[in-house]
C-alpha cells in the first residue's frame, strides 16, 4: 500500500513499485509516487516482494544474494525452490511464518484466511435458495437458516462470526476438542462427533484412516440438518481432507448450499470443481479461488502489514540489509538460502 511505501522510506530504504500493481486495490500509481516510490522494475531490487508464487519468468530474473518473499507454495513448487537455490536467492515463504505469539503481526496466512472465512459465509447466503435471518411477516413466520461450518480455525471463527451477524443459527466441528470454547464464545454451538486429533503448531495432526472413515460417516449423518456448510479444513503439506462425501451432499434439501474453502488444497467436499458452481440434486457446491483477493482492498491493506512486519526482520535501522539472518522467524519462514533447499 502506499502508506507502507512511507514507513519504508522512512526506514531509509528504497521503494520501487511495479506499474499498475495497487490497480485492482483502487491504489493508483499516482498515489505510490506520492509516498516516495519509484515507479519501475522491481526485479532488480536487494529484496522483492509479491503475493502469488513465482512464475517460471520471474524465477529466471533473480539471482545471487537477493531476498524475495510471497505466498511460494513451497511443497508444490519443488522445481522452481531448487532453481532459486541454485541461484543463490535467499526466499521467505509467507504461508511458512508461525503461529507464535511474535510472529502474529507477520501472519499473512491467518489475515488473509480471515477475509476469506468472511467472504464464504457471505457466498453461502448468496447461493442460499432461501434467506438466511428468520423473517415475521403477515404472511407467517420464516425461521433462520442453519449453517455448520467444517474446522474452527481463524477462516472457520470468521465464518461462524459472519454467519451469526447475519442471523443464521450456526454450529462448527473440528477434531481439536480445545477449540470449542472459541465455537461457543461465537454463540455457536459445538458440534461434537467424538473424533478427536491432537493439536500441532496451530493445526490438527492428520487422522488415521479408521478415524477419518468413522468422521466422514457421522458427518453425513449431521450435514443433513443444516442448510449450509462451510469447510475450511487444512493440514500442512498434505492434501486437504476429504470430510464431504457424494453421499452427505445427496443427503442435503435441494437449495443447501456447501462452499469448500480448501478446494485449493484439493477439497474437503467430493464433488468440488476448482473455481466453479456444481449444482448436484439441486445442491450448490461452491468452489472458490483465492477468495480473500475478492475484497482486494483490505487483502492488501492486511497484506502489506505482514509484509512490513517481516521486512522490520530482514532490514536494520538504517533501511539496509542486516548481516544476521538467523531469527527464529526467518528461519522457519526461510525455504532458500545459501545455495541450499531450507525445507
Amino acid at each position: 500500500m502506499p502508506d507502507s511505501v512511507k514507513r519504508l522510506t522512512g526506514l531509509g530504504a528504497q521503494v520501487v513499485v511495479e506499474p499498475g500493481a495497487g490497480a485492482r486495490a483502487r491504489f493508483s500509481d499516482q498515489r505510490y509516487k506520492e509516498a516516495g516510490a519509484t515507479l519501475g522494475d522491481p526485479w532488480e531490487c536487494d529484496v522483492v516482494v509479491k503475493v502469488a508464487s513465482l512464475a517460471a519468468e520471474e524465477r529466471d530474473r533473480l539471482g545471487p544474494g537477493q531476498i524475495v518473499a510471497g505466498f511460494l507454495a513451497p511443497a508444490d513448487e519443488a522445481a522452481g525452490m531448487r532453481q532459486l537455490a541454485d541461484a543463490g536467492v535467499t526466499a521467505y515463504a509467507m504461508e511458512a511464518i508461525p503461529r507464535t505469539t511474535r510472529a502474529q503481526a507477520m501472519d499473512a496466512l491467518s489475515s488473509q484466511s480471515n477475509l476469506a472465512g468472511y467472504k464464504a459465509a457471505l457466498l453461502a447466503a448468496e447461493q442460499l435458495a432461501r434467506v438466511v435471518p428468520m423473517l415475521t411477516t403477515a404472511a407467517g413466520t420464516v425461521p433462520p437458516a442453519s449453517v455448520l461450518v467444517l474446522g474452527a480455525g481463524v477462516a472457520g471463527l470468521q465464518a461462524l462470526a459472519t454467519a451469526r451477524r447475519l442471523g443464521a443459527r450456526t454450529s462448527a466441528f473440528d477434531v481439536r476438542p480445545e477449540v470449542a470454547e472459541q465455537v461457543e464464545s461465537l454463540g455457536a454451538t459445538w458440534l461434537d462427533l467424538g473424533v478427536r486429533s491432537e493439536q500441532q503448531g496451530g493445526y490438527a495432526r492428520a487422522l488415521d484412516d479408521a478415524d477419518e472413515a468413522r468422521q466422514r460417516d457421522a458427518l453425513a449423518a449431521a450435514i443433513a440438518r443444516f442448510d449450509a456448510v462451510i469447510t475450511t479444513a487444512l493440514i500442512p503439506g498434505r492434501p486437504a481432507p476429504l470430510l464431504v462425501t457424494r453421499a452427505a451432499v445427496e443427503g442435503m434439501q435441494p437449495g443447501s448450499v456447501v462452499v469448500d474453502l480448501a478446494a485449493e488444497r484439493g477439497g474437503n467436499c467430493e464433488l468440488s470443481r476448482l473455481g466453479e458452481v456444481v449444482d448436484h440434486g439441486g445442491v450448490a457446491v461452491v468452489a472458490p479461488v483465492n477468495l480473500a483477493a475478492s475484497v482486494p482492498m483490505h487483502a492488501s491493506q492486511l497484506y502489506a502489514r505482514n509484509v512490513e512486519a517481516l521486512l522490520g526482520l530482514v532490514l536494520d535501522d538504517a533501511g539496509a540489509l542486516r548481516d544476521d539472518l538467523t531469527d527464529e522467524i526467518l528461519l522457519a519462514a526461510c525455504v532458500t538460502a545459501d545455495l541450499e533447499l531450507a525445507r
